[in-house]
């Protein structure tokens, strides 16, 4: 399978992380598990192929232009036919600057994108269809952001605050507490939770244990240090504390966990 990422243009470049091209080379059915990743996602299918997400003990076939929402816990899916998808990677703050619902809404989900746009959308998804150029492709989602974030009333300010408490959170030795990080902004800790869960769709706190597992995942993947190694280096408070953690994000145990059995896993580490 094929994955490569490209970067956005300079606008845009503050809110969408990567544009992404996923294309499978074989029709080859797969299973796999998606991770908390901290962000939120519009993928175009755009192949002849289908995915499957869990949804109450079955399986559910995803929609031409998916959304997913803030993911909290492992996601199981599969892969059926020769997919090919574009999708666009979101900062954790800036999904909710091109959307029309609050992003808390869709977290733990995979809905249809055509149910919260507008027929602009369903234009564009057939624009994608009869064109074959992916430069072109990717030209033509750019417009389409770039109208839609001329015409987003989202707060600059707001944006601002909660993209640097990201980073804050973020930075290797933070350790500091809420009520502390929402005093240096001049604002009180309830009111920077809720306008963190209105433009993430999570807590600050879920937000930190997203952003550490994913860095233990990135190590893990490595295989270049310990176990231990990987939870000091991430702040975890000793080895059970990750193992747990780990856990509760993946359905593994760190040391059962092999990206080889994750063909998703694995194309993102050899891209």
């Amino acid at each position: 399978m094929r994955y490569n990422e490209i970067k956005p243009c300079k606008p845009l470049a503050p809110y969408i992380k990567c544009y992404y091209i996923y294309e499978s080379d074989t029709t080859a059915a797969f299973d796999d598990t998606v991770f908390p990743s901290g962000c939120v996602e519009i993928i175009f299918n755009l192949g002849s192929g289908h995915w499957q997400t869990a949804a109450n003990n079955t399986f559910v076939t995803t929609p031409p232009i998916e959304l997913w929402g803030q993911i909290t816990r492992p996601l199981a899916i599969k892969s059926t036919g020769r997919n090919v998808m574009l999708g666009i990677r979101f900062y954790p703050h800036a999904a909710a600057v091109f959307l029309r619902d609050p992003v808390d809404l869709f977290n733990n989900q995979v809905i249809d994108f055509r149910d919260c746009g507008d027929k602009a959308v369903q234009g564009l998804y057939a624009r994608l269809q009869d064109i074959t150029l992916w430069d072109t492709r990717i030209q033509l989602v750019e417009n389409f952001l770039l109208q839609r974030l001329a015409i987003s009333t989202q707060s600059g300010r707001k944006i601002a605050v909660v993209n640097d408490v990201m980073r804050e959170i973020r930075g290797y030795d933070f350790f500091d507490n809420i009520d502390n990080v929402a005093s240096r902004y001049g604002i009180t800790s309830r009111y920077l939770q809720k306008i963190f869960l209105q433009y993430t769709g999570l807590t600050p706190k879920l937000y930190s244990k997203i952003h550490r597992f994913q860095h233990s995942l990135q190590l893990l993947v490595k295989k270049e240090v310990s176990l231990t190694d990987i939870a000091y280096d991430c702040g975890y408070f000793d080895q059970s504390h990750f193992i747990r953690e780990f856990k509760s994000f993946t359905g593994y145990t760190p040391s059962g966990y092999a990206k080889e059995t994750s063909p998703v896993t694995l194309a993102l580490a050899n891209n």
